[in-house]
């Protein structure tokens, strides 16, 4: 390597207390390994800033060309977003084998130099797993390792582990604490940081983990199951087959919008863009403005996978053929449809097609039954079917028995017309039917949100025809344009060798339409179907609820992130009985138990708290004490405090829970229980716990709450 450039400024910025850690000999590879990364970064960014350039004043084109070229400039700026956010900083740290072979540096991204040697392994790639896998019992081929913090673009801090007795211990600069255990006490922000540099073994291996069927990561409060999960998504997209590419993609649910923000920077942080992120309620059009049941039977029922069984008979009763046959009557004749011709022609979509989009398969059907019964060897079949199309009897007939039909208005009349939901769903007791209903026109609830996902599912597109024959009269108009201006360039052109007269074939005329002319649907990104989606606090999910995302995932490859004891409305089952019962058919288990955010003084109060209502809660074992008692004081202390620990501390963010009048700033949240799930702070205050509530719910609130701090709690009562 090429000494490093004396006018460049070290990458190291050691503190006066590292001085040890300062030495050349510890350092020196590192400086000349990061000077060559800085420069080739410098390089590439612009090279692709060339390339993005040249492609934006290219001309755009149209159909396949127009979307490879766009899809070329959204690959393009998000690597060049990610290499401007970076610098030599894309390096996570390093490993030494132990055969005595070159280090090797792990990034956040491949990086390699002119001549395609390796600069930066990617943190996904096989190579580098044993630098997450290995340790001391089992270094796997491993003599050291070195981790770095980094802090606005400098070397700050760095760890070095022996892994084997053959480790050059004079080129390391060992640690009582591991570079995990130091960023723990570490101040929190607004955003969820991404976890590389200190990704445990335990949490490797299920990030690495295959993606067939479910793959349930069980875990308590601050055992990174989360971050684990957002690693795991960047992790498949490089790793996965049936991901790799983009191909089907992942879409990542969250429990609120809140957390949503909390953990928007992890992805792009490991130069993933593309999964997509979302709550339950983002899945249905009707969940912004959804509002919750005030009726805890109603809840229950819809929260069942049985009543979205109703959705089936719920359209099928609008697709019953007449039971009486009916003279049609055209220019030339009348025609006989019977029964059992409406039954045929009501038969002829393929099994599935939704609803809407398989009404003008029926209709067509009908009409070549109709003119085949009135087929006369003097009339055109064109002009028969014409006229069959244009009979008003026959069109009103078809209109009401099957009527294009929206999933609001069904999914309203099961509640507000008592047949009718006896109809569909017969297994309801009088009392469960009658609290089921609602005036027409109440407001949708949160349990209506997955019935009316089924619904639409089933249904499809109530416009579908008016979409089909815009399309068709497109596509006609566009080929009618270029048979025009394929004759004017015959009529212009004598050579009789010409290859033009090749134009005329269809398949040459049908390459030359314009592909904007078959479709002007905007893709709806969240409807799927998706190769893998992960779900974040599923122990909250009904079965109903299961049911929305297992329709947007046809292979059941998912990552389920959650803590039984962490469920409000409880979790009486294990999670292998509870995902079987909604469809899966093959879960796997990971456990966490190491509790690596709340320090053990405050999980010594907030234990007995879940234990006293959930004697078997998986309560994980606090890594680190924080050397702050749990404190306890009176509501009225509260403006106080929150002032007192924003001038005792510059950084770090804090969080009220339990008071709705407090309000919040950009570093004090003031939060409900159920809306600080998922989220941490230094300091959390707990207003008023015992107002949480008794049983379960209560319990698990105040569980929650409690361990969302990193640092302190303090609790006020009354």
């Amino acid at each position: 390597m090429p000494a490093l450039d004396p006018a460049e400024a070290s990458v190291f910025n050691l503190p006066p207390r590292l001085a040890v850690k300062a030495d050349p000999v510890l350092i020196g590879p590192d400086e000349r390994h990061f000077f060559i990364i800085a420069r080739r970064l410098d390089g590439q960014i612009a090279d692709l800033s060339v390339q993005l350039d040249a492609l934006r004043r290219a001309p755009a084109g149209s159909g396949r060309k127009a979307l490879d070229r766009d899809l070329e400039i959204h690959r393009i700026s998000a690597r060049l977003r990610l290499l401007r956010r970076y610098g030599a900083d894309l390096c996570l740290g390093r490993v030494v084998p132990a055969d005595g072979s070159e280090p090797l540096y792990i990034g956040r991204i491949g990086l390699t130099d002119a001549a395609g040697e390796p600069l930066l392994i990617d943190w996904r790639a096989p190579a580098s797993e044993p630098f997450f896998a290995a340790t001391p019992a089992n270094p796997l081929g491993l003599a050291s390792r070195r981790r770095y913090r980094w802090s606005a673009g400098r070397v700050t801090d760095y760890w070095d582990e022996a892994l084997s007795p053959d480790a050059a211990s004079g080129q390391l600069a060992l640690d009582d604490d591991s570079a995990f255990i130091a960023s723990l006490g570490s101040s929190r922000s607004p955003r969820m940081r991404d976890v590389l540099a200190t990704i445990q073994a335990d949490q490797d291996a299920i990030i690495r983990a295959g993606s067939h069927g479910a793959l349930v990561v069980d875990g308590g409060p601050g055992t990174g199951k989360t971050v684990v999960a957002l690693h795991r998504a960047a992790y498949l997209l490089y790793a996965d087959p049936r991901l790799a590419g983009h191909r089907g993609g992942v879409l990542f649910v969250g429990p609120h919008e809140r957390y949503l923000a909390y953990v928007a920077d992890v992805l792009p942080s490991l130069g993933e863009e593309g999964v997509q992120t979302c709550t339950l309620r983002d899945l249905v059009p009707e969940g912004a403005t959804a509002v919750p049941e005030p009726d805890a039977v109603a809840a229950r029922l819809k929260a069942s996978a049985e009543m979205v069984q109703a959705v089936e008979p719920a359209v099928a009763l609008y697709e019953e053929p007449p039971t009486q046959g009916m003279a049609v009557e055209t220019t030339w004749s009348d025609v006989w449809l019977s029964p059992a011709d409406w039954a045929e022609a009501f038969e002829a979509p393929d099994p599935g097609t939704p609803h809407n989009e398989a009404r003008d398969e029926v209709w067509e059907a009908l009409l070549e039954i109709a003119a085949d019964k009135g087929e006369d060897a003097d009339v055109p079949r064109e002009a028969l079917l014409a006229s069959l199309a244009r009979n008003e009897d026959l069109r009103g007939t078809f209109g009401r028995t099957w009527p294009i039909l929206e999933a609001s208005e069904l999914v309203s009349d099961l509640w507000s017309v008592p047949a009718y939901l006896r109809r569909c769903a017969p297994w309801l007791s009088p009392d469960e039917a009658r609290a089921l209903r609602r005036p027409e026109g109440s407001p949708w609830t949160v349990p209506d949100l997955p019935l009316l996902d089924a619904m639409r599912q089933r249904l499809g597109d109530p416009k579908a025809s008016v979409r089909r024959r815009r399309r068709e009269e497109a596509l006609a108009a566009d080929r009618a344009y270029m048979d025009r201006v394929v004759q004017d360039l015959l009529d212009a052109n004598d050579d009789p060798e010409s290859p033009l007269p090749l134009l005329r074939r269809d398949s040459i005329r049908d390459a030359l339409v314009h592909s904007e002319a078959l479709s002007d649907l905007t893709p709806d990104r969240l409807a799927g179907p998706f190769a893998h989606v992960i779900v974040d606090e599923a122990q909250e999910l009904t079965d109903a609820e299961w049911q929305l995302l297992l329709r947007r995932c046809p292979s059941r490859s998912f990552t389920v992130v959650g803590d039984r004891a962490q469920a409000r409305r409880g979790f009486p089952e294990t999670w292998e009985e509870r995902l079987a019962r909604v469809g899966f058919d093959t879960v796997a288990r990971a456990t966490l138990t190491v509790n690596y955010r709340t320090p053990e003084e405050v999980m010594a109060v907030a234990e007995p708290v879940i234990r006293a209502a959930l004697p078997d809660a998986n309560v994980p074992t606090s890594i680190r004490s924080g050397g702050v008692p749990v404190r306890y004081g009176t509501a009225s202390e509260l403006d106080g405090l929150v002032r007192d620990w924003l001038a005792a501390h510059p950084d770090g963010v804090a969080c009220v829970v339990g008071d709705p009048d407090f309000t919040g700033t950009p570093r004090v949240a003031s939060f409900s229980p159920e809306l600080a799930k998922g989220l941490e702070f230094d300091l959390v205050v707990l207003v008023h716990p015992d107002a949480f509530g008794a049983g379960i719910e209560g319990a698990v609130d105040r569980y929650v709450a409690m361990t969302r701090t990193t640092r302190e709690l303090v609790i006020l009562s009354r």
